[in-house]
């Protein structure tokens, strides 16, 4: 990108500032962005579903709307990269994506119409705090009872009703590590557990602490402590 002399030299504006404002793809892609957030109802979708999961029923029914205004919305938002859905039978649910651009879009109106996010309110209020606490632990009572089961931060926030960036922030704190660290490491002691007090063949094991196969169990057994499993086994015998 060629670098321009402007008539006027006052030295504000440096070589890299013109860089940037000269990056018109980028600007494009925000441009784009902004004439998608030009209709109110689907600014009042887009906000909806940073908060929960919905059908296009009840948002229909929220917002006064039909549903095939509320599915055309849906459908540019979705296009754009803000909006994911699932289906559950013939019901589909739909949910603000957990990317950067939506959480930063998401941020930005609220920051402008000073609504008050359940997922940014500080851990100063008690109430608040202590009721995220009390999900995070039915959730990692949930993943730690059964072992074989894997769940995606997406469907634990779904299943649990809990904003997915809450969810990891508040069980990093309670817990402190990420969900897929602790799930790991504790995958792996109770995989420790079983070599130490069981007879069982390290398949075996790999299946009853949630890996797919020996393989996998083995390289991650490995990374967390250093050793294979058969060599633990071998050690504390």
């Amino acid at each position: 990108m060629q670098i321009k002399e402007l008539p006027h030299n006052h030295g504000h504006v440096s070589d890299e500032l013109q860089i940037e404002i000269l990056n018109t793809t980028a600007f494009s892609v925000i441009s784009d962005l902004f004439k998608m957030m030009s209709d109110e109802k689907r600014v009042q979708i887009f906000l909806l579903l940073c908060h929960c999961e919905e059908c296009v029923i009840n948002i229909s029914a929220l917002l006064d709307m039909s549903s095939p205004a509320v599915s055309h919305h849906l459908k540019l938002l979705k296009t754009a990269g803000l909006v994911i859905s699932r289906r559950e039978g013939k019901e589909v649910y739909y949910t603000a994506a957990n990317t950067s651009r939506s959480q930063s879009l998401h941020k930005l109106i609220e920051e402008m119409i000073e609504v008050n996010c359940p997922s940014d309110k500080t851990f100063n209020e008690s109430d608040n705090y202590d009721s995220q606490v009390q999900i995070v632990n039915e959730i990692q009572r949930s993943l730690t009872k059964n072992l074989r089961n894997r769940c995606t931060i997406e469907e634990l926030a779904v299943n649990f009703h809990i904003n997915q960036t809450t969810l990891k922030s508040t069980f990093k704190r309670v817990f402190g590590k990420p969900i897929a660290t602790y799930m790991k490491e504790y995958r792996i002691k109770k995989g420790m557990e079983l070599l130490m007090k069981t007879n069982c063949s390290i398949a075996e094991i790999a299946g009853l602490v949630g890996y797919e196969n020996q393989s996998k169990f083995t390289q991650a057994f490995k990374n967390v402590t250093g050793i294979l499993p058969s060599e633990y086994r071998k050690s504390i015998k």
